[in-house]
């Protein structure tokens, strides 16, 4: 049995070329981002990856992701379960800010406890325990009856809510989570044992300029 669980943050957003705080905002991908996006597809598609099931956010960045990735897998008919659960954390007052001038006003240790600490939230919004107070329910109920049921599975979601649930995957703790980065557009892989934990992981190391 496979149990394979592939997780993908989608391509780059308006905003995230802009350095805006995003959240629950709904912005485009940029043209990079859809080349992130399909380029994974590609990637994906070329190690003979396929899935039976994919699911995202209630966010049009992360669907586009997920339906560019599938577009190019030619697996555009697969179902595609969407839940709010899968969101990027909300940033509360600081969505549509820009980075820079958020740190020139609250300064730079202020703005690092928000973004990076682990139950720090910003002002109205969510810390990432909060985030992961909704994404790892809908993980366990959800999600992993169908990768433990032998289906291939595909999740393309956001920075923060992919971040605690692979603090959970790969066993980190509130301390490490705060160094770790995922990048836009580059599927991790993973597979999982018979008790749900964690067999193996990759991580795409991709060039956006490789011909398809």
């Amino acid at each position: 049995m496979e149990r394979l669980l592939v997780l993908a943050r989608h391509g780059q957003s308006e905003w995230n070329l802009k350095k805006l705080f995003t959240g629950w905002r709904d912005p485009e991908l940029t043209d990079l981002g859809v080349e992130e996006a399909r380029q994974a597809g590609r990637w994906l598609k070329q190690q003979g990856f396929a899935f039976d099931v994919a699911f995202t956010s209630n966010l049009r960045r992360a669907q586009r992701t997920c339906a560019l990735m599938l577009e190019e897998m030619g697996q555009g008919g697969i179902d595609v379960l969407r839940s709010e659960a899968l969101n990027e954390r909300d940033y509360g007052d600081l969505s549509g800010l820009n980075k820079d001038d958020a740190r020139e006003r609250w300064g730079d240790e202020q703005v690092r406890q928000w973004r990076r600490s682990y139950d720090v939230p910003p002002p109205g919004g969510e810390s990432l325990k909060d985030t992961a107070a909704r994404v790892l329910p809908y993980y366990i109920q959800t999600i992993l009856p169908r990768v433990m049921a032998g289906e291939r599975v595909l999740v393309a979601a956001h920075g923060n809510s992919l971040r605690a649930l692979v603090m959970v995957l790969d066993g980190m703790t509130t301390k490490t989570i705060a160094s770790l980065e995922i990048a836009t557009g580059i599927p991790l892989v993973y597979h999982l044992k018979a008790d749900t934990t964690v067999e193996s992981k990759s991580v795409l190391e991709r060039d956006i300029d490789e011909a398809s």
